[in-house]
């Protein structure tokens, strides 16, 4: 039997196929998360040391394939037993095997949402184009979120990617027709771009950065304008209360930044799985 038939005739088969996809694939954004930050600042050194022209040192080869992976205490490098996706942590009690130092447990967190919602991206969208579509937007917001939890930045490497995806995709009409996708992303980019300048004008501070303006015009292209008041309103609200919750139990001062990608991640995928019924039944109020 085609693989392709056996998927159809088996839809939780294909669903555990996609979770356990989404696993690996959950351990590779882990590399992400830690290596491109790193990469881009090692650019942005490389760069400046060229404008005065100064000589770097030679550095390591270090991209997203080399080195391999190794703990951050001892040096250890991790074997290919050791990086089976959640078995390896649970397997070892969350420790590296040589010097026992603990592993974060964002590592499993990270490919236990990335399976979860990869599964549910099959559920949603069956064994179709948007399927796989749905996947890379999942997986890149993923990634882009868990960075700028890090370190404030969502890189160009993946939202500019993530947004030319997004109108090539819609250009046969994948989740919204091709005029709404390029008014969604020129639109997303402006929304947050005069909420930027007007909040400088009035406070003197810069309440965000440009990437969030790349994130939403990224957004806008895969899921059309008409998503964007919804994106906007899930992602102000769930800032807002965490904003709130921080202040109160963790005592944080109110000048302490927050990152706000996470939050436009949240709202995107919110939108995508469920923006036509949450927006049908806002409306059917009025």
């Amino acid at each position: 039997m085609p693989v392709i038939a056996l998927l159809e005739a088996n839809p939780w088969f294909y669903v555990t196929a996609c979770v356990l996809t989404g696993l690996c694939v959950g351990s590779f954004l882990n590399v992400v998360i830690h290596r491109l930050p790193r990469m881009m600042e090692a650019r942005w050194r490389a760069e400046c040391a060229e404008l005065n022209n100064q000589e770097l040192a030679p550095a390591e080869r270090y991209n997203l394939i080399v080195p391999r992976s190794r703990c951050p205490a001892c040096g250890h490098g991790i074997r290919c037993i050791e990086n089976l996706p959640v078995l390896s942590y649970l397997a070892l009690g969350g420790k590296c095997s040589a010097c026992r130092a603990r592993i974060s447990p964002r590592y499993p967190i990270v490919e236990i949402l990335t399976g979860v919602l990869s599964g549910f991206v099959a559920w949603r969208f069956g064994l179709t184009p948007a399927a796989a579509a749905a996947m890379f937007f999942t997986w890149m917001v993923i990634a882009l979120a868990f960075i700028d939890l890090d370190t404030f930045y969502l890189p160009d490497d993946l939202t500019l990617p993530l947004m030319w995806a997004g109108l090539l995709f819609n250009l046969t009409g994948g989740f919204t027709d091709l005029a709404s996708a390029v008014t969604g992303a020129a639109a997303g980019y402006l929304l947050l771009w005069v909420v930027f300048w007007a909040f400088k004008a009035i406070t003197g501070k810069e309440g965000m950065g440009y990437g969030d303006f790349k994130l939403l015009a990224a957004i806008g292209a895969w899921l059309g304008w008409k998503m964007l008041p919804l994106v906007i309103l899930l992602s102000s609200f769930a800032g807002a209360i965490v904003g709130i919750f921080l202040i109160i139990l963790a005592r944080r001062g109110r000048n302490v930044p927050i990152p706000f990608g996470p939050y436009l991640a949240i709202a995107g995928l919110v939108a995508l799985f469920f923006g036509e019924t949450l927006t049908r039944n806002y409306l059917e109020l009025f």
